[in-house]
């Protein structure tokens, strides 16, 4: 059995000491056993949230990283400096970095595999966009940004790779993908998987659902047989970020 993995990407929100207080209360609040909980939180904000979720179980991640350990790289951050804090996980690929800051498949790549070079858990996100559903290229798409993104990787650092479905449609507008729709595509996912290295890999890495999960939605999404867990945006700055890890009480 994968273990469920719930994952809150607070993107561009909050102070530190609004992070700090937040964290403080929410890691305890999210220290269950049975689900693996990530805290994705922007860079300024890592001493903080690191503190307040060492005493739990609660795992710190971030949400992007560049490819080199250093240079001139104005901006950006590096997975040594990611060690520091004791981050375990980084989002890698989402659909808003890939829109607004030039994230190609390639970036995603090598980003990916610096960071399972590095010791770290990559969240390699991939979706659709409204259009690609509509007419029909969902699946052509998602292939080819799953197939892309772990190019050159083995089996073995496969096994250790989140993957984030994300229909791009229903990212912070409140749509979310039917249960139906979420499940058909994270299973298509698992079938590519499958092809690039074999069942038993395919078997073991996690798939999580991403767009508008809800504490009312959670359960249902959860209980699908290829859906492993949720990357959450907006309900993962509220209470309801809780009530989605502890869907099955």
């Amino acid at each position: 059995m994968r273990k469920k993995i719930i994952a809150g990407n607070w993107k561009m929100n909050k102070t530190p000491l609004e992070g700090k207080a937040f964290a403080t209360d929410m890691a305890v609040r999210c220290d269950v056993p049975d689900v693996d909980v990530v805290f994705c939180v922007p860079f300024v904000m890592l001493c903080p949230v690191s503190g307040a979720t060492k005493p739990t179980s609660v795992a710190l991640g971030v949400q992007n990283m560049h490819f080199e350990d250093a240079g001139a790289y104005t901006g950006e951050i590096s997975s040594p400096m990611l060690a520091h804090f004791g981050v375990k996980y980084v989002i890698i690929g989402h659909s808003e970095r890939r829109a607004y800051f030039n994230e190609t498949d390639e970036t995603v790549n090598k980003k990916a595999i610096k960071a399972l070079s590095s010791g770290l858990i990559p969240i390699v996100c991939c979706g659709e966009s409204l259009a690609q559903r509509e007419q029909g290229v969902t699946m052509e798409h998602i292939r080819m940004q799953v197939k892309l993104a772990l190019a050159g990787i083995s089996a073995d650092d496969a096994a250790k790779v989140v993957i984030a479905y994300e229909p791009i449609w229903a990212i912070g507008t409140g749509k979310t993908a039917t249960t139906d729709q979420a499940e058909e595509v994270c299973a298509g996912i698992r079938k590519v998987l499958a092809e690039i290295y074999n069942e038993e890999t395919a078997n073991q890495i996690r798939i999580q659902y991403g767009g508008s999960v809800t504490a009312s939605n959670a359960a249902d999404l959860f209980a699908q047989p290829n859906i492993d867990g949720a990357l959450v945006g907006g309900a993962s700055l509220t209470d309801d970020f809780e009530k989605i890890v502890k869907y099955n009480q």
